[in-house]
């Protein structure tokens, strides 16, 4: 078609929305639709904004049809846009139910007010087109590293031109100590993508451990591949940090394949860290040899785990404390954030004197409960007997192995090992009467008479007051307020029971005090130990380790 007959006016409206809609990366289409409904309230404003006016332009051309649309209707609501059909068919025989009656109008003349409420309807138009692409091309790109130009920093947050789009790397996503200015090309994480009422917002991350996790794959071929996998990352971003690798092939080294030729390899991700310093660690599933790796460079002389609390205590030589523990308690607390385990630290002297004095407390226990001289007490606290239900209930069997206990030995201190838990019992359920404990809370699985006691000192009677229980009230818990950390001590703290522990007693009090049914219960402990038991295994009926193990 020739364009003679195109007026300039009309052919620069035509090649404005193009140039938006190239520059925007948006369809041409909606620029357009975006002019037609500028014309359209303009149009309003001129002829009545109770009208039904509908402006369409021809995107080749450039002619702009104005028109007034009526529709006819049995009932009229609204005079302005509905007719019935009788006076329709006054003036349109062939009209019906829902036929739509246009007029044309003229061309209205645009003033001042009419081009800027035009000019904003336009804009606000390509802003929601825009954003709704910049989501679009950004959703499924969560957990990749982009590059960007930064464009301007507010407040410690850094702006970062994507090219198509605008990310925005928080202040708590930054690293610390890193001066970037405008015009800085900058690499970073995708942490999350979000349509907000302001528009889609992309959240970059500098700081993530995934950050880290990224770049050694973009620097190590076989992290790439999935050969070498990283199982965990721990980081104090611009500081230090801690990976713990694991390869999937036996020939392949992988923390040597990460570290690189000459350290080539992760001097790459340390300078784009801006100095980061990166402890590299082979991963194993034996909790304390990889823990012991964790604590590297400091040397571990012994270990004791505590599974139950996923608690691991760890004796260094007294020299190797301050770098097991790092300034400022940076290497302990990595360590602990890589394994996934709460780490306790001691000294040999320290670990030394604590173990002196558990001897002398257990072999005080012995000597006042089973009334026998110290030599006797300290032997059985040297053959490993830490309690006085594990004297009174062991097989009679242990006793005799020690040297010196003959039969009869062994059954008198059987005997008043027993009458001294006896008596201690009796003492404790005194003490739980007396504390108006019902007795049917000992009826709960689960709960022992010091328990009861200890629910008597925290005015837990009966059995719907145990039910109406959380297992934080039970254990304990720590949270922060106003920067402060504050402990809440659990009613059963002292028992160190685990969270499994704690919920299942207070599902146990729940069924006894008929809130809900066995079988539910039963249930639920079946699938539980379904979801336990249903690790990934390959065809040999060994574990895999997945993507998921990975990245949690």
């Amino acid at each position: 078609m020739s364009t003679s007959g195109i007026s300039a006016n009309r052919l620069e409206l035509l090649q404005i929305a193009s140039a938006v809609a190239q520059e925007k990366q948006i369809d041409k289409a909606i620029v357009l639709g975006a002019i037609e409904e500028a014309i359209q309230k303009a149009a309003r404003l001129r002829y009545g904004s109770e009208l039904d006016i509908r402006a369409k332009l021809n995107p080749v051309t450039g002619e702009m049809d104005l028109t007034r649309v009526v529709t006819v209707v049995e009932e009229i609501e609204n005079d302005a846009t509905e007719t019935n059909l009788a006076t329709a068919q006054l003036d349109h025989p062939e009209a019906e139910i829902g036929y739509e009656i246009v007029t044309p109008l003229p061309p209205i003349e645009f003033g001042r007010v009419q081009s800027q409420m035009a000019k904003q309807v336009i804009m606000q138009k390509v802003r929601e087109a825009e954003r709704a692409r910049q989501f679009e091309e950004y959703k499924d790109r969560k957990g990749e590293i982009i590059n960007g130009i930064v464009k301007r920093v507010e407040y410690g947050h850094i702006i970062v031109d994507l090219g198509r789009a605008e990310g925005v790397i928080r202040r708590d996503q930054t690293l610390p100590r890193e001066n970037v200015k405008n015009g800085d090309r900058i690499r970073a994480y995708i942490l999350d993508v979000r349509e907000e009422p302001r528009g889609s917002q992309i959240f970059l991350s500098r700081s993530a451990p995934e950050f880290m996790a990224q770049l050694f794959a973009q620097e190590v071929p076989e992290v790439y591949e999935g050969i070498i996998q990283i199982v965990a990352v721990a980081r104090d971003p611009g500081s230090r940090a801690k990976i713990a690798v694991y390869s999937n092939d036996g020939s392949i080294d992988p923390v040597g394949a990460c570290v690189g030729m000459r350290g080539s390899r992760v001097q790459a991700v340390v300078n784009e860290l801006q100095g980061e310093r990166i402890d590299i660690i082979p991963w194993t599933d034996e909790a304390a040899t990889f823990i012991v790796n964790a604590l590297q460079p400091a040397e571990v002389t012994k270990v004791v785990l505590d599974q139950d609390e996923n608690r691991i205590e760890v004796v260094v030589p007294d020299e190797q404390l301050s770098l097991a523990i790092g300034r400022r308690g940076q290497n302990v607390r990595l360590a602990s954030q890589l394994s996934g385990w709460a780490i306790d630290i001691m000294t040999e002297e320290q670990e030394s004197e604590r173990r002196q004095k558990e001897f002398a407390e257990r072999s005080e226990l012995f000597m006042t409960g089973l009334d026998v001289d110290e030599m006797i007490a300290q032997l059985l606290v040297s053959e490993g007997f830490q309690t006085m239900e594990e004297v009174g209930y062991v097989e009679l069997a242990e006793l005799t192995a020690i040297d010196g206990f003959d039969e009869e030995t062994a059954e008198e201190l059987q005997a008043r090992a027993r009458e001294y838990l006896q008596k201690l019992a009796d003492a404790q359920d005194e003490e739980r009467k007396a504390a108006g404990v019902e007795d049917d809370v000992l009826d709960v699985e689960g709960v022992t008479l010091p328990m009861a006691v200890q629910f008597g000192k925290h005015e837990i009677k009966s059995v719907e007051d145990v039910a109406g229980l959380v297992p934080d009230d039970l254990r304990g818990y720590t949270e922060y307020k106003n920067g402060e950390k504050i402990h809440e001590e659990g009613i059963l703290e002292s028992f160190k029971m685990s969270e499994e522990d704690a919920t299942m007693l207070i599902m146990q009090a729940r069924v006894k005090a008929g809130w809900i049914d066995e079988s539910a219960l039963i249930a639920e402990i079946e699938e539980e130990e379904t979801e336990e038991d249903a690790a990934q295994t390959d065809e040999n009926g060994d574990a895999v380790l997945t993507a998921d193990d990975v990245f949690g």
